[in-house]
């Protein structure tokens, strides 16, 4: 079959998105215009931008081969998600509005100090280098199946499109490429699973109902009781795990993380940001039901095939789906695919500058400061390629590699966000020793691999505030 048109229809979407992205994020001035958009970005802007940012490849790709393996389990986790965002924006956003914030770990210089500030940006730039590098190879699946290339070369070709309107657009740029993308693939994937299970299957839906229950495909709540203790805290997927986890993995990604609070910083006002922030959880829990119902449509048409879950939807859309309408789709998962490592670049380079380098530099200079922020973006693109190339080779489902990853260091860095939060006698070195003490407890758990990633973040978060809390209580005591 010919694909030139696809491939045409790839690269004219791909130079596109690259020259909307340049042209509007404008042309900035500053530190703040780069990273922060002059914090004039619509709310609705900003919601679309987080859930294309949070879950555009691993969307794509990842959860229809999660639901092809196993089922509809999946949608527990996302219920906690909307959860975790109500949390946000009731008590994590009105501190981030209380004075002129650039980043989210500013509000822990203000409530502990500055080392407090500077070990949680650093710890955020080892979490989201290491994530996004997963993200970023997921990507790059279609376009090494399409294309017939090697996983560095495909990663690398995206990495480049992306820095080019991340570079000169700016954060501003990535939100509004971010509004088109999300549109775009979710678009994508209603075409293909509506073309899937009407076109490709003999009885439409009753073909996907008929292979489904009978391998409990269509399971969407698991209590999870019946395998004992060990075997419940081991099931990523029951309910109470998948709310839980859900809740405080969406409470740290998105109340901690630099990669979404900086989106959150670019609107005009706290209600908002408030807005955004519960907005895109509503969306997130429709758009993951529609991706895992997908995957269940491909095991209908599919049935059981000796290849990785996650090339089990990029195979489907192209070898079976119309020229043309594949390239569409494809140039669509491309695209959104990109925002988030657009997103990724612009939050790793802002935790950098602004958590990082200029508390230590005395640089008045706005031409100057501008000119060092896009130094740590290429930066940065760089490291993401090479923490791309170095999981390509992982044998887990990718969504599951990349939410394990975000899950190590999350509860030692929401645990102390909640510290500062509640505990209002905590000191700084109650804060530094419950971080750590949260980051070990992880360690600890992920190595001997006792219970499954849902309940990762929520162990180190009740780490880091028990000992915080103790180490405070103590002091208090003696002082007393």
């Amino acid at each position: 079959m010919d694909k030139s048109i696809d491939f045409i229809i790839i690269g004219l979407y791909l130079i596109g998105v690259a020259v909307f992205g340049v042209f509007a994020g404008g042309k900035q001035k500053s530190v703040k215009d780069y990273f922060l958009g002059s914090s004039s970005v619509p709310w609705w802007a900003v919601c679309f931008s987080i859930v294309a940012a949070e879950t555009s490849t691993l969307t794509f790709i990842s959860i229809p081969g999660l639901a092809y393996l196993t089922n509809l389990n999946f949608i527990q986790v996302t219920i906690g998600y909307l959860i975790g965002r109500i949390i946000i924006a009731v008590f994590f956003l009105p501190q981030y509005y209380k004075g002129e914030l650039s980043t989210a770990y500013a509000y822990l210089e203000n409530r502990f100090g500055r080392k407090t500030r500077s070990f949680a940006s650093v710890v955020f730039l080892f979490t989201r280098t290491a994530a996004d590098g997963v993200r970023l190879f997921a990507t790059a699946i279609p376009l090494k199946l399409l294309l017939d290339i090697n996983y560095p070369t495909a990663i690398i070709i995206i990495a480049i499109v992306t820095l080019l309107y991340t570079t000169t657009g700016g954060l501003k740029g990535v939100i509004w490429v971010d509004v088109i993308q999300m549109f775009i693939y979710i678009g994508g994937a209603l075409i293909a699973g509506y073309l899937l299970i009407n076109n490709y299957l003999p009885n439409g839906w009753q073909s996907v109902v008929d292979a489904a229950i009978p391998a409990n495909k269509l399971n969407f709540i698991n209590f999870g009781f019946d395998s004992g203790i060990s075997g419940f805290f081991a099931q990523p997927y029951t309910l109470i795990g998948g709310i839980l986890g859900g809740a405080f993995l969406s409470m740290a990604s998105h109340g901690t993380d630099q990669l979404i609070v900086q989106r959150l910083l670019s609107t005009k006002d706290l209600k908002s940001s408030q807005k955004a922030i519960i907005g895109s959880g509503i969306i997130v829990i429709f758009q993951f039901i529609l991706f895992l119902i997908v995957g269940v449509a491909l095991y209908a048409y599919y049935g059981e095939l000796n290849l990785k879950a996650d090339e089990i939807f990029p195979k489907f859309i192209i070898e079976q789906l119309p020229v043309g309408i594949s390239g569409i789709i494809i140039a669509g998962l491309f695209a959104a695919a990109m925002s988030t490592l657009a997103g990724s670049i612009s939050s790793l380079s802002s935790s950098t500058m602004l958590d990082l380098y200029k508390p230590f530099s005395k640089s008045t200079d706005d031409k100057k400061d501008l000119k060092v922020s896009r130094l740590f973006t290429l930066m940065w693109a760089v490291l993401l390629v090479l923490s791309a190339i170095f999981f390509m080779n992982s044998s887990r489902v990718v969504v599951e590699l990349a939410l394990s990853i975000a899950s190590f260091t999350y509860g030692g860095l929401l645990g102390t966000f909640l510290l500062g939060l509640f505990v209002k006698k905590a000191k700084q070195e109650d804060a530094l020793a419950g971080f750590a003490s949260g980051i070990f407890i992880m360690i600890t758990v992920i190595s001997l691999q006792l219970v499954a990633w849902t309940w990762f973040t929520l162990i180190g978060v009740a780490t880091t505030l028990l000992v915080g809390s103790l180490l405070s209580s103590l002091k208090e005591n003696k002082s007393s």
